[in-house]
């Protein structure tokens, strides 16, 4: 096998190239302008992946990664430490650019992302426990393989905190995973994903690694796909979803907002609305605003931190209440991953709102979604953001605008 230029970063964080037949080859920790010797090449009809065997030639922006478990564990949270941070902006703001060609057949220039924080600033983040009992991460392209972490060079000082007085402790019996969070405004919290619901004698060590930290977090049960339940006597609202950093979490949503232009009067929805912070600022510049979120604890909790008139909050999926909503003239949408699907989609088109913002995680399905509003809408502004640096992750807002 001869060796490959990389010529690009795929949306998934490897390196691209091409081998001598013309196929495109994904190769793990590669960078833009290595030469690279790849091995273990697993051909496919089109394309073909690889791992990085020996690097014969480094690019100009190939870094040192800084991070211990990086290259040692070959830890898969993070994909292009490898990367600067320049780099991986311009590499993050290629691939929105080239998924939208592609998929969503748009030609958008994507403008520069904004520099940010590129270590310690994640506040979230979950370990998994393995059938061994070995609590860590996942090692890249091996989800059945986990090694013990020691620190996360990309989570904040307080989450890192608190997983040094969880590390090491006796976990109660059919613990799978955890999630720590702290730092950043956050209040801090331990959620323990299991089946059952511990048993208070079993909690006893992990109570007491987490009294040491000093930094006293409430600690809570999920079951899978369930409701948390609180295991502390008194505790704080269950912890909901949140940006792994929030700050530049704000700025996106003050920025989507800002975009979807003047509100007075306006009827705007806010589609899966989470802690619902966007439809307080909808309402605050004076719009009556429908809020759709499924989970009904995250609901109840907006609701009695941040009682506001002119803000009606509706429980349940989506796709079940779209089409009660009274009709907008504003949308804003922040899907999951999976974005939001032709079905929400086209009740939104049907709905006919003068304009949309669309907050995606994912470039795949904001292209797929995007073009499925067809020729009625047209891309009124684009930004991406570096939300998570260090990994392929990219943070895009999209404003459309009725044609």
């Amino acid at each position: 096998m001869n060796a490959v230029r990389i010529t690009g970063i795929s949306a998934s964080g490897e390196g691209v190239g091409r081998l001598e037949d013309g196929r495109a080859v994904f190769i793990p920790r590669a960078a833009p302008g290595d030469l690279v010797q790849p091995v273990d090449v697993q051909l496919h009809a089109r394309y073909a992946r690889a791992q990085l065997g020996t690097l014969l030639e480094s690019g100009p922006d190939r870094v040192e990664p800084a991070c211990r478990h990086y290259t040692a564990d070959r830890c898969g949270g993070c994909q292009l430490q490898h990367l600067s941070a320049p780099a991986q902006r311009a590499a993050k703001r290629e691939m929105v650019e080239e998924t939208l060609r592609r998929i969503g057949k748009l030609n958008v220039t994507v403008p520069p992302l904004p520099p940010g924080r590129e270590w310690g600033y994640r506040t979230r983040f979950t370990v998994t426990r393995d059938a061994a009992g070995t609590v860590g991460f996942h090692r890249l392209g091996e989800p059945g393989r986990i090694f013990p972490l020691v620190t996360c060079a990309i989570a904040s000082a307080e989450a890192n905190t608190l997983w040094a007085g969880v590390r090491g402790v006796q976990l109660p019996p059919g613990t799978e995973r955890i999630t720590l969070r702290a730092g950043e405004g956050e209040a801090a919290s331990v959620v323990l994903h299991c089946p059952e619901q511990p048993a208070s004698a079993d909690l006893g060590p992990l109570r007491a690694g987490l009294a040491g930290t000093g930094m006293l977090p409430s600690l809570w049960w999920q079951r899978e796909r369930g409701q948390m339940v609180p295991l502390d006597s008194t505790p704080d609202a269950a912890p909901g979803f949140s940006q792994v950093q929030p700050a530049l979490g704000d700025a996106i949503r003050e920025h989507a907002v800002a975009v979807l232009g003047p509100a007075p009067g306006a009827t705007a929805w806010d589609l899966y609305s989470g802690a619902g912070q966007a439809s307080l600022m909808l309402a605050e510049a004076g719009a009556q605003v429908e809020s759709v979120e499924r989970d009904a604890a995250v609901v109840g909790a907006a609701e009695q931190a941040h009682p506001r008139p002119g803000i009606t909050r509706h429980v349940g999926r989506v796709e079940q209440l779209i089409r009660r909503l009274p009709r907008p003239t504003l949308v804003y949408t922040n899907p999951p991953r999976t974005g939001m699907g032709a079905e929400v989609v086209g009740a939104i088109r049907s709905a006919g709102p003068a304009r949309v913002v669309y907050v995606s995680c994912d470039p795949a399905t904001l292209a797929r979604d995007i073009l499925a509003f067809g020729d009625g809408y047209r891309i009124r502004s684009v930004q991406s953001w570096d939300l998570f640096p260090q990994t392929a992750h990219v943070e895009t807002v999209v404003c459309l605008e009725a044609a």
